[in-house]
């Protein structure tokens, strides 16, 4: 409707008023509010469903926390088995919650490059000291827990062995003559082998190929090469077990039996 205008007169003598809006179209500020309210009466229950939803998300934004401090955090690019050397090619970083990064975790892939696995790693997961071979090999053993590297006489065990598996380790008593107490001993005299440990578990297995390496350290210079061609287990072992399987390392009489505890 096009906007009007009207030109009312005033008292004699007086110069005549400009009128705009209702009054001027005839409208009466009480029609209008009783327009209103007919508007609102109508439409009452779409008004309150439309004040809760704002109420109800008001209430959700105030509940939400404010964006978490997030942390970069090296992880493995695809999936990598035991004993891969770490390569910045199978390695990518990740921004995640900073409550969420597992001890030990690492920010920058230089340290970790020519680096060891000593378990399996699958894509997405955080590289950790833990997982490496080196020092974090013992993290959490009971203190006075040494790693003993073995040469088992049968190479054939490496693929029945992993990182916790249980071992019993055992040497022929016709190759090798080691003191391992009064126990053992009698064993030795009953089936013709000297029981060296009971029940210690694994810590790395590398390959039965040759040149499958020793966790070193934690560097690629650390590596120390079977020359034999026979893989390498490493076990977690006290001081007592730790000098026996020791002795016995030289010779080619070591067998592990897997145990369950």
């Amino acid at each position: 409707m096009p906007f009007r205008r009207r030109i009312v007169p005033g008292p004699p003598g007086s110069a005549p008023s400009l009128f705009t809006g209702d009054r001027a179209l005839g409208v009466h500020p009480h029609s209008r509010r009783r327009r209103l309210r007919r508007f609102v009466a109508r439409r009452r229950r779409l008004l309150a469903a439309l004040a809760c939803c704002a109420a109800a998300g008001i209430a959700i934004q105030a509940l939400i926390p404010p964006d978490a401090e997030r942390t970069v955090v090296v992880r493995a690019a695809r999936d990598l088995p035991a004993g891969a050397v770490l390569e910045a090619g199978s390695l990518a970083t990740a921004s995640i919650p900073s409550e969420t990064v597992p001890p030990g975790a690492h920010d920058t892939l230089e340290p970790l490059v020519g680096r060891r696995l000593a378990t399996p790693l699958l894509r997405g997961s955080p590289v950790t000291e833990i997982s490496l071979a080196g020092s974090g090999l013992l993290a959490g053993a009971p203190p006075g827990t040494v790693a003993v590297p073995l040469r088992p006489a049968d190479p054939s065990v490496l693929g029945l062995l992993g990182p916790g598996q249980l071992v019993t380790v055992v040497a022929a008593s016709g190759e090798a003559d080691y003191s391992a107490g009064a126990a053992a001993q009698d064993s030795a005299a009953q089936d013709g082998a000297v029981v060296l440990a009971t029940a210690v578990p694994v810590l790395w297995v590398s390959g039965a190929s040759p040149g499958a390496g020793f966790p070193g350290a934690g560097s690629a210079s650390g590596d120390w090469t079977a020359s034999a061609g026979e893989g390498l287990v490493v076990v977690a072992a006290n001081h007592e077990d730790a000098a026996r399987l020791t002795a016995a390392s030289g010779t080619r009489g070591i067998y592990l039996v897997l145990t369950g505890g």
